[in-house]
């Protein structure tokens, strides 16, 4: 964490430059620096930073920021480098943590040698995986939204969320408009958006042309299909809840209409993963091979995603589906999910293998990782990690729902209940959109449990791993 001990990229908005999170300048000083969404840094003067925990830190961030009591549950304290993410619980010592990096990068990464050697972390404040959509929705300080919207807006351009063409350019007309101002028809207006394109939409709506065309290509040449369609976007973007009303609206309503459009996408508020799938065979020798993959596990569900080609190739609410994980010695850890399936007209239980980094060595003391608040050892495999995680957010959605009914009797209406709930909102299902489910891109195992099937939201039983649950595979 300090000049030996800390730098650290960002894999969230992924390949930033390593950036030093503490700086140790005497024996029971030292300056810590937390990074923002937005890269900006809170410089901290702290004392007996090896002892101080995450809670501690966490406070001092509010207090600099002057965030409401509500930053407590909404933010979480990270540690974050390119190769892995943690998301720290408030008894967490950051600085310990930091000094066994190393460690945690062998036991659940692939990393190379000399990637692990070199990487470090830095500490940041962050979305706090367990906090639940809705409850944003009733969040009304402007810095809170503001930090929210950072993050999301930074997902986005980094296609670790992925979107369809169109909700790229709604977004980026809102980001347009947080960081130009009110839609001005004319020239100068598009000139400004193609100047700043990339910081609007992702990376591959921003390709332009190479050679003499694109050298002589003025700038009052016609803007590209990305262009187009973000001006387009950006023009409609509305400055009151009344429509025209000619009143300029505040920056907080459209943090706000940013946010609501990201919970559309239903990996939004992720904890991400990496893993492995089998792909199906193909060709006359029925080659398949795996290709990696992107677990990311929410309070609402499980979505697989393809990292290469950036859309979802399976997603699940926790009601559809049973998982367990398995972990024998000298194979790879398995996360398992079980779903309904139909294989040509007959329905069926689908088994989906995702292989993830088994854990090598001794086991580690010390500190739990906690992207999985109740905690693991240290030498736990991520499949055990992602099994956990799914297990945990269960049970925080029946916690919910046993308390919601006490709040609607005995809380005050909110200003928030006249908007949209996550249930009430309208799900992509664009032909061919990135966030639809392609099993045709994934190996499954497909059987048939004679008597019964399973309950879903459940672990998958039986003593003998998910194999033994087949009596008739298809």
């Amino acid at each position: 964490m300090d000049g030996t001990e800390g730098n650290a990229g960002q894999p969230g908005p992924a390949e930033r430059s390593h950036r030093s999170s503490v700086s140790s300048v005497g024996a029971r000083a030292a300056d810590v620096l937390v990074y923002l969404a937005d890269d900006t840094v809170v410089p901290l003067a702290v004392e007996n930073l090896p002892s101080l925990n995450a809670h501690e830190l966490h406070r001092a961030v509010r207090e600099v920021l002057q965030l409401p009591d509500i930053a407590l549950d909404v933010f979480a304290l990270w540690l974050v480098s390119p190769l892995l993410e943690v998301q720290l619980k408030p008894k967490h010592q950051p600085y310990k943590l930091g000094r066994q990096w190393p460690e945690l990068l062998l036991r659940f990464t692939d990393a190379p040698d000399d990637d692990v050697a070199m990487d470090e972390p830095s500490l940041q404040f962050r979305r706090n995986v367990f906090f639940p959509k809705r409850r944003e929705l009733q969040i009304h300080d402007e810095e809170v939204l503001r930090l929210l919207y950072e993050e999301a807006k930074g997902n986005v351009l980094a296609a670790r969320y992925p979107c369809d063409v169109e909700d790229c350019e709604a977004l980026g007309a809102l980001v347009c408009r947080v960081q130009l101002g009110p839609y001005q028809p004319g020239q100068p207006t598009a000139c400004a958006v193609r100047e700043k394109l990339d910081s609007f939409l992702p990376a591959h709506l921003c390709k332009r042309g190479h050679g003499l065309f694109a050298a002589l290509r003025g700038r009052g040449a016609k803007a590209g299909p990305g262009e187009q369609g973000l001006l387009n976007a950006y023009c409609k973007v509305k400055e009151a809840a009344g429509g025209d009303s000619g009143c300029e609206a505040s920056l907080s309503t459209h943090y706000r209409a940013y946010l609501l459009k990201s919970h559309e996408l239903p990996f939004y508020g992720c904890a991400f993963f990496h893993g492995e799938v089998d792909k199906p065979a193909q060709g006359f020798l029925h080659r398949g091979g795996r290709k990696p993959v992107v677990v990311a596990i929410s309070l609402e569900g499980v979505h697989v995603i393809d990292s290469r080609e950036k859309h979802v190739l399976l997603g699940l609410r926790f009601q559809e589906l049973s998982w367990d994980h398995t972990s024998p010695e000298e194979e790879e850890s398995v996360l398992w999910l079980e779903f309904d399936g139909d294989n040509e007209g007959t329905p069926v239980n689908r088994l989906l293998k995702i292989y993830s980094k088994q854990s090598m060595g001794r086991p580690c003391p010390g500190p739990w990782l906690t992207a999985q608040a109740s905690g693991w050892p240290l030498s736990t495999p991520q499949a055990e990690l992602m099994s956990g995680l799914i297990e945990y957010c269960i049970e925080l959605n029946q916690t919910s729902e046993l308390a919601a009914p006490q709040e609607t009797v005995s809380g005050p209406p909110s200003a928030a209940s006249s908007l949209p709930s996550s249930a009430q909102r309208p799900q992509l299902q664009r032909q061919g959109s990135v966030v639809c489910s392609r099993l045709q891109h994934l190996s499954t195992i497909d059987y048939v449990e004679e008597g019964h099937s399973f309950p879903k939201q459940n672990r998958l039983c039986g003593t003998g791993g998910p194999e033994s649950f087949y009596t008739r595979i298809l």
